[in-house]
């Protein structure tokens, strides 16, 4: 079971408004317990090498607040625009994520209540953009508001509507829209009417990886198989190959995958269909908290024979495929899907 809300941490600001009135009555039987603030919850810290705990806080724990600073960022390449959060965290357990926040590595979702604040700022910041003047490549036409930096929009919509909310903000907005990534398939969002102001991006990788490192998310068959669907609704549907793991084979297995792809959607689909290719980069951090509760993952992620080491903005120590190598692993990966799904333009690859 993906989610088992038992436990609310909540800011009690958060539960004076319609959302988080509309939260808790979604889980009338779970715990209440009032934080001063949702990114300060001692009691998800634990022990971040016990898998049992992790994921348990990840099905069960759901963190209620109040989003108090709304902006804006520049992006430039999976889109013009970051929004403000709706929510952040998520309740998948993909190994090579490092996003830790302010919760522990388990990183449960928090749902953020002032929603209708958020929702005003982006209809304010979009008006301010006027008409785009020159297409890039994050579109032709629109703005592009990435509204799931910091979570798994289809995942939060199965705890709040929040996601709908931006979904039909977007609906009315002429010159913008909105864009997020999933490995998740929720067939609710079928029913929204987008009216392809709303990007999807399903990720993908060869299934050998996914069962290694796609934790608790939607088989990637499963996600293929969405992808007509998703577009007759009236979702712009692309996919995120991503990460891509280099390894014994790494280029025949996606071939596999692209065949896969091919295969299973149809013409309006292809005649759409953009995608961002994204490289592995992992996190020395993780790297060890990894080895203690899931090692055969980090025999993918953590080649030092393959890898070089660089530090973040935010102080992180990553890795990444070393200059030189990596250039050629891209090319490699771009011929393929130039001959396998040649309908397919690739947004951006690194």
């Amino acid at each position: 079971m993906l989610l088992d809300i038992r436990r609310i941490y909540l800011e009690p600001a958060a539960a004076e408004l319609p959302r988080g009135r509309e939260v808790l009555a979604r889980f009338p039987d779970a715990e209440l317990v009032e934080v001063e603030s949702h990114h300060r919850v001692p009691e998800l810290y634990g022990d971040e090498t016990n898998v049992r705990r992790w994921v348990r806080i990840k099905r069960e724990a759901l963190v209620l607040g109040v989003k108090k600073s709304l902006t804006a960022r520049v992006n430039g390449r999976s889109a013009d625009f970051i929004a403000p959060s709706t929510a952040n965290g998520c309740a998948m357990a993909c190994a090579y994520c490092y996003v830790p926040r302010h919760k522990g590595y388990s990183n449960p979702v928090t749902v953020f209540a002032n929603i209708d604040k958020i929702v005003g700022y982006v209809r304010r910041h979009a008006g301010r953009q006027g008409v785009k003047a020159a297409p890039n490549e994050c579109d032709p036409r629109a703005w592009v508001y990435d509204i799931g930096e910091n979570s798994d929009c289809s995942v939060d919509a199965r705890l709040s509507d929040n996601v709908r909310d931006l979904v039909e903000l977007f609906r009315q907005l002429p010159n913008a829209k909105a864009s997020f990534a999933t490995k998740h398939v929720n067939r609710d969002l079928l029913d929204w009417d987008p009216r392809g102001r709303t990007r999807i991006r399903f990720s993908l990788m060869p299934a050998r990886d996914a069962k290694l490192l796609d934790i608790r998310t939607s088989p990637v068959a499963e996600r293929i198989a969405a992808i007509d669907d998703f577009v007759a609704a009236g979702y712009e549907v692309h996919v995120n190959l991503s990460p891509v793991v280099v390894r014994d084979g790494w280029l025949e297995d996606w071939a596999e995958l692209l065949d896969q792809l091919d295969a299973g959607i149809g013409a309006a689909a292809k005649a759409q269909l953009a995608a961002e290719v994204i490289f592995l980069t992992h996190n020395r951090d993780l790297h060890e908290v990894n080895l203690g509760w899931h090692p055969k993952a980090e025999q993918l992620l953590w080649r030092p024979d393959l890898q070089q080491a660089k530090r973040s903005e935010n102080g992180f120590v990553n890795v990444r495929y070393r200059t030189g190598s990596k250039g050629r692993y891209v090319a490699a990966l771009l011929d393929l899907i130039g001959r396998r799904t040649p309908y397919c333009h690739v947004r951006y690859a690194f």
